[in-house]
């Protein structure tokens, strides 16, 4: 998908919006709904327009252009970018799940844009998707584009599929975690978590 077909543009491929499109009615058909019911006769393409837009990471080409600095300071200690809100989509029952990202790395030749960061999860949080993979796939984007001394990336995430069905507990709060590189070592892994900790 180009960019001017880009749902943040307000276009829609209409080959997939109408196919969806009509897949959503089937199954407003099969639950026995009224489609002619005012409040539902545009509901199949506002959901086709809606997973378009949440999936936009499947697209091709959607991948984040990163931009890379030279080191010149030859910075060497920790640099982390916490509290990264997102949004994704559970790949179990297509239902929400959000939260919090936190990234840090510590850099060799290169540093990375400040804005880049929120980006690269942006990515990936926009297709159906497990916290765990989004978390790993998040630590080796930027691992690989970056090649930093190591890379850690913790997600916080509340699950609507544990809130709203099954064992139905509000609240209930996710972490996962993902380490490259240096991070493995217990104390510079430490350092990330604390200053994590310090809220404010």
């Amino acid at each position: 998908m180009n960019d001017d077909q880009r749902p943040e543009n307000g276009t829609f491929d209409p080959e997939k919006l109408a196919e969806i499109s009509r897949s959503v009615c089937r199954i407003l058909d099969l639950l026995g709904l009224d489609r002619t019911d005012p409040n539902l006769t545009e509901t199949p393409e506002r959901v086709a327009k809606m997973y378009l837009e949440l999936f936009r990471g499947l697209d091709e080409g959607a991948e984040p252009k990163v931009t890379l600095f030279p080191n010149d300071e030859h910075y060497t200690a920790m640099v982390i970018e916490k509290d990264i809100p997102f949004y994704s989509m559970c790949s179990h029952h297509l239902i929400p799940f959000y939260g919090h990202a936190h990234m840090a790395y510590i850099p060799n030749d290169k540093i990375i844009g400040l804005s880049k960061m929120p980006r690269i999860v942006d990515f990936y949080a926009h297709r159906p998707q497990l916290q765990e993979r989004l978390t790993e796939q998040v630590a080796g984007y930027l691992y690989e584009k970056l090649a930093p001394q190591g890379v850690m990336v913790v997600v916080e995430a509340r699950h609507l599929c544990v809130e709203m069905r099954g064992i139905k507990k509000p609240g209930a709060m996710t972490v996962t975690s993902a380490i490259r590189g240096i991070f493995f070592n217990r104390p510079v892994r430490e350092e990330f978590l604390d200053l994590l900790n310090r809220r404010g």
